[in-house]
């Protein structure tokens, strides 16, 4: 009975389990859709967008105004230009003159002159309707406001909003004060900045009414009304002038409507005096400050008037004094300057005969020179050592007219004297006499024995004097040779101001070119086009062409027809880039006009051969086609030049300033000499070619400049040439009579420039990117050939013409010649 039981309690557990999964598969699907959006919301999302929008949607990015700006904006930090804006670093003094109209041209210049060079900045202060615009002095301020007891205000205010962050220490004075202002800045230079400063001679102000406050009581800063002779007792007066640091300054700057009410009186030296109180609460006219004193000294005391300034000099109190009231006529000021002056020069050589003899006694051999640095003389750096023997500087042998083998050229070997050369050595000749007489008072001047001098870049000149002294007389004289050095240092070098220029000015090229010279003229424009008209520079060229006089100028004749149609293609070719070629003819006269022996012309170290003044010709000529402010480099064809060349020339030219005169580096023909290896690409070096300082056809000026200088010797004998006609004029000598002599010496634009005594400076540098000598390889690639009998120097002279290899090569090329056994080696 119990097996049917068993049974169908297992058949109940197998329904109710097949129930339980039927009711389970029904419902995971769901959960599992439901798990599945929940870890993967960007399928749902696509799966959403799909639904809504189809199968075709393509999202699309909106980038409007994004990414955001930040909403504070990042400053940048603006440093200043200067060091000593950044670091604070100010100015020592700034003195202002509180003046009149009537003693600006006497007074106030005066102490212009005297002061102004020796302080850092200095004002003058008058009323606005006084000023005049014919004042020789240039540094006045004027005021409106005409109430006298407002004026020290207005100064200080103008002060403080001009210059409060650029000075240290500000005096006032009035314009009959001199002022030492030598003394006067070596005095703030031993104080601190750090305090108030309200330094001058003290002076006892009003008599104290009965409402004057009890001693130590100070005034009331809400009261505005304060009675007259309030602590006037302890106040600098203005009248030998008042010292204030750029602190007092500031907070006077501050409380200045203040000042202004309690500043009522008529004395000025009050109302500065109660302005300082106020504003900084300096208890009165400090008279010392951190152990240091200024001395003022009254010329108007009792028993000082109407003396001699040598009297007073021998006073202590006057030689300490930094300010001396008051003057009485301008030209004390010069008085006292001169005083002053002398007395500080007495103290440096004092100081410097102390040093000198505290050196000698410390390098008495107990320390080495060496340590110490002690040279003779002192303080003037010693002789430069040469870094290889070609930089030992030599002596030179000379005597009082004449001087032996001048700058080492063997060619000349006396040579006369300059008058320069000449004064200078007769001064320093003087002063070793002087000193002889007194080293040697027994011995009298016989003759001078020998001489020699160097000069040192880094030193100065150095002179040798060997004298002929004699010593007793009758058969006791003898005859002694001293030897004595003497130096003439270089003074203090400074850098001269010059305008600022950039890289960016116009140059216009000036190539003229004679008929033979045609194939170099065509090599240059190619070298110009190559250089500056690809890389669009800002150049012009304009070719100068010298006809003959017989030459044609037109049709298949045309000597230069070939620039000329290499001129217009290159114009076309470059002609959006604003480059362009053009060209200027000149028909020489007829003795200019003889055929030319292109061989000999090429000796010349000049393209102008014996015709060097034909560069006036060419500037004259050409110069009114491109007006009065063009920058222009007079160029040669046979010249090389690169990019950096121009670039020089735009810096080195200054208009009203400075003209630019390149030394170019002539190469050797090597290829014709046979005493060197050609090469075009190498540096310049000694074995290649020289700096050829005769050869000025490349010389760089402003068309203004030019004009004005020849303006200036037109009336000594050297026209201008307006036209191909006037040409005979400048080459031919000047006729006998009434017309003025050729200047001396001028065959170049150079020269001319030297000696107009223009105000325009002349720059003479050497330059390595501009090279000569191009001419003659490129002759002698052209299958041409150079004379080669004697007497080369002759035909061109020996200093214009040019050199075929150094000294060392030709020496080489000697010894070889005459051993014919260094042949074989």
């Amino acid at each position: 009975m119990r097996r049917p039981v068993a049974v169908l309690s297992r058949k109940q557990h197998f329904f109710v389990g097949l129930l339980l999964g039927l009711l389970l598969s029904c419902y995971i699907p769901d959960v599992l859709k439901l798990v599945q959006q929940e870890e993967c919301p960007q399928e749902a999302a696509e799966d959403l967008l799909i639904e809504r929008f189809g199968q075709d949607f393509e999202p699309h990015l909106n980038l409007i105004n994004k990414p955001l700006e930040a909403k504070k904006q990042v400053k940048n930090v603006i440093r200043p230009r200067y060091y000593s804006s950044e670091l604070g670093i100010r100015e020592k003094i700034f003195i202002g003159v509180m003046t009149s109209q009537e003693h600006i041209n006497t007074f106030a210049t005066a102490f212009n002159r005297t002061t102004a060079h020796l302080v850092n900045k200095i004002k003058f202060f008058i009323y606005a309707d006084s000023v005049k615009t014919n004042y020789k002095l240039k540094n006045i301020v004027g005021f409106t406001d005409t109430q006298e007891s407002r004026r020290p205000f207005h100064v200080v205010k103008y002060i403080a909003d001009n210059y409060l962050d650029e000075y240290d220490y500000f005096l006032l004075v009035p314009d009959n004060v001199y002022v030492d202002a030598r003394k006067l800045t070596k005095l703030l230079y031993h104080m601190s900045i750090t305090f108030d400063l309200y330094m001058g001679g003290a002076r006892i102000g009003l008599t104290a009414r009965s409402n004057e406050p009890a001693p130590g009581e100070d005034l009331d800063p809400d009261q505005d009304q304060v009675p007259p002779g309030v602590s006037d007792r302890n106040y600098c007066s203005l009248e030998a002038g008042i010292l204030l640091s750029s602190s007092v300054i500031r907070k006077m700057r501050n409380n200045l409507e203040r000042c202004v009410r309690i500043g009522s009186t008529g004395d000025h030296s009050v109302n500065i005096g109660r302005c300082v109180k106020y504003a900084s609460r300096v208890a009165g006219c400090q008279e010392s400050f951190q152990g240091m004193r200024q001395y003022s000294y009254a010329l108007d005391a009792p028993g000082r008037r109407h003396r001699d300034f040598s009297d007073l000099a021998k006073e202590e109190a006057f030689r300490n004094a930094s300010t001396v009231y008051p003057v009485q006529t301008p030209e004390d000021f010069y008085r006292l300057h001169a005083y002053y002056s002398k007395h500080h020069l007495e103290l440096v050589q004092e100081r410097g005969y102390a040093l000198e003899q505290k050196s000698y006694r410390i390098a008495n051999g107990s320390i080495s020179n060496k340590i110490l640095e002690i040279r003779w003389p002192l303080g003037v750096p010693p002789p430069s050592a040469p870094e290889t023997r070609h930089d030992i500087l030599t002596w030179q042998l000379l005597n009082a007219t004449h001087s032996f083998l001048p700058h080492g050229n063997a060619e000349h070997a006396v040579a006369p004297l300059s008058r320069i050369e000449a004064l200078d050595f007769a001064k320093v000749l003087e002063i070793a006499l002087q000193y002889a007489a007194l080293k040697h008072p027994r011995l009298s001047y016989h003759s001078l024995h020998s001489a020699y001098k160097k000069f040192d870049a880094t030193r100065g000149m150095d002179y040798q004097l060997h004298l002929s002294l004699v010593e007793g007389s009758g058969r006791s004289r003898r005859q002694l040779v001293k030897s004595f050095d003497v130096v003439k240092p270089l003074g203090r070098v400074e850098v001269v101001p010059s305008p600022y220029v950039t890289e960016s000015t116009r140059i216009a090229m000036l190539m003229p070119a004679f008929e033979h010279q045609v194939p170099d003229a065509l090599d240059f424009v190619e070298q110009y086009e190559r250089i500056c008209m690809q890389n669009q520079d800002n150049t012009f060229l304009l070719q100068i062409f010298l006809y003959r006089l017989e030459s044609p100028s037109k049709g298949d004749e045309d000597p230069f027809k070939a620039l000329k149609t290499l001129a217009l293609d290159l114009s076309s070719k470059y002609k959006t880039d604003g480059s362009r070629i053009a060209w200027v003819s000149i028909r020489l006269p007829e003795q200019l006009s003889d055929p030319v022996d292109p061989q000999a012309w090429l000796l010349h170290a000049s393209m102008y051969g014996p015709r060097q003044l034909l560069s006036l010709v060419v500037a004259d000529l050409a110069l009114p086609k491109l007006g009065l402010e063009s920058l222009v480099l007079l160029a040669t064809p046979g010249m090389g030049f690169k990019a950096d060349f121009l670039n020089r020339v735009r810096m080195n030219t200054i208009q009203g300033f400075q003209v630019y005169a390149p030394i170019g580096f002539q190469m050797y023909p090597c290829r014709w000499a046979q005493f060197c290896r050609e090469c075009d690409t190498c540096d310049v070096s000694q074995s290649s070619g020289y700096f050829d300082r005769r050869n000025h056809d490349v010389i760089a000026f402003y068309s203004r400049d030019y004009v004005q200088a020849r303006k200036l010797l037109h009336p000594q004998g050297l026209p201008i040439i307006r036209s191909d006609l006037d040409i005979d004029q400048l080459l031919l000598p000047p006729s006998t009579g009434e017309a003025a002599p050729r200047p001396a010496g001028v065959e170049s634009i150079l020269d001319m420039f030297v000696a107009a005594q223009h105000s325009v400076h002349i720059l003479r540098g050497v330059e390595p990117n501009l090279r000569f000598g191009q001419n003659v390889r490129n002759h002698l690639a052209r299958g041409g050939s150079l004379p080669a009998d004697s007497g080369l120097p002759e035909r061109c002279g020996r200093e214009q013409c040019i050199h075929l290899a150094s000294r060392k090569q030709i020496g080489d090329a000697i010894i070889r010649y005459e051993d014919k056994s260094i042949l074989h080696k």
